[in-house]
């Protein structure tokens, strides 16, 4: 569930290129219990699946919103990413 105080990673402006940089740079600076909302004009599953990959274990993915034009995921930093 979304935090009130998370905050907001809008990457529908961004150049397709960048946007999985700014993503994970904002995950980084994120200290464990943190989160951020992540909204997107796409399903963002491979992102998913890149987390996966890289952070197994260190990260929570829930949906708040599914498309049909707009997705937003709550991405967090688990308590074992210390």
């Amino acid at each position: 569930m979304a935090d009130t105080q998370d905050k907001i990673v809008d990457v529908r402006t961004e150049e397709p290129r960048r946007r999985h940089e700014l993503i994970f740079e904002n995950y980084l600076a994120l200290t464990p219990g943190e989160g951020f909302v992540l909204v997107n004009d796409h399903d963002p599953k491979p992102l998913y699946y890149q987390f996966e990959a890289e952070h197994t274990g260190q990260f929570t993915w829930d949906y708040l919103e599914e498309g049909p034009l707009t997705w937003r995921v709550r991405i967090g930093r688990t308590e074992s990413a210390a």
